[in-house]
């Protein structure tokens, strides 16, 4: 009889009992998202969807039953444990949603966040509202490709320069390009990476005054302001959360230089910043040749990106 037919013990763990003791153990650990993380790497082991692991819950199978390998069940307590000393989730199982999107992440690449699909959504809308049909777009310290990606994707024919300085980080980016280009052909032609500094003026140089949109989610956060939560300051990379300066304003400032450069008159330009940085930002951008510029709110209500046209 091999293991899946075998009878379950009634003493045999249930997969209720199993949720909670691990939901409870990261919770110690101080994850506030404890039982989602605990019953995504339960998914995650046993090659399942969270689904299943709602109806295995609610049928109270047997852990066993459920992950039926001991390689699975193994698995399982050896991405508990990763979570429990804080290394991301979405670094343990490799993958991240980005809006429409499913994304590799992993060492080196900064784990794209909620907060960043409003950006992108400003800058569709606003492709939408002027009923543009193959838009220029550039994204300016693309990271994963989340931005770029996301808007390729979801705007038809839009025409798609990223732009990314670190070189481990473009290989995420990449990576990210193949995969989604199994889903989308027409991404192949239309999504294009160039591994350079986003803040200098001679990258992209040829799109000067050409943009329909610029976008970009820089590194911003202050030096003097080193995030508390260890997934991000433990391995989050550093390039891609400090803005350079003690105000975080280096980076931001110089990206806004180079969008007002490459962005057409009346295009848009989009960048998320720190949530005290809102002020400071729309002056900046209104002192650097943008007509207008307002900063929006998160879900949160926190003031979170730049919009400014020329």
């Amino acid at each position: 009889m091999n293991e899946q037919t075998r009878p379950i013990e009634s003493d045999a763990p249930r997969m209720g009992a199993v949720l909670e003791a691990a939901a409870a153990r990261l919770a110690r650990a101080g994850i506030d998202t404890a039982r989602h993380d605990a019953k995504l790497l339960l998914a995650e082991s046993a090659g399942r969807s969270l689904s299943d692991v709602d109806k295995a819950v609610l049928m109270d199978d047997a852990f066993s039953q459920f992950a039926p390998s001991p390689e699975a069940r193994g698995a399982f307590e050896s991405m508990l444990a990763r979570r429990e000393a804080r290394e991301p989730l979405q670094h343990i199982v490799g993958h991240a949603p980005f809006r429409y999107l499913e994304l590799e992440v992993g060492p080196g690449v900064f784990v794209p966040r909620p907060e960043t699909e409003l950006v992108v959504q400003e800058a569709i809308d606003w492709i939408t509202a002027h009923g543009l049909y193959s838009p220029r777009i550039v994204d300016l310290c693309a990271g994963s490709g989340a931005i770029g990606l996301a808007i390729a994707t979801e705007v038809p024919g839009a025409q798609v320069w990223a732009v990314e300085l670190d070189t481990q980080a473009a290989q995420w980016t990449r990576r990210n390009m193949h995969k989604v280009g199994e889903r989308f052909p027409d991404l192949v032609a239309n999504y294009r990476l160039e591994v350079a500094d986003a803040t200098c003026p001679v990258t992209l140089a040829t799109l000067d005054g050409t943009a329909d949109v610029v976008i970009s989610n820089p590194p911003y956060i202050p030096l003097t302001n080193v995030p508390q939560q260890p997934e991000v300051r433990d391995f989050d990379p550093d390039t891609a959360l400090y803005g350079g300066s003690a105000d975080g304003m280096m980076i931001p400032e110089r990206i806004i230089v180079r969008a007002a450069a490459l962005v057409r008159k009346g295009g848009l330009f989009a960048m998320e910043h720190d949530i005290t940085q809102g002020d400071r930002t729309v002056a900046f951008a209104r002192a650097n040749g943008f007509t207008e510029a307002r900063t929006h709110a998160d879900l949160t209500g926190r003031p979170r990106y730049l919009v400014a046209t020329r």
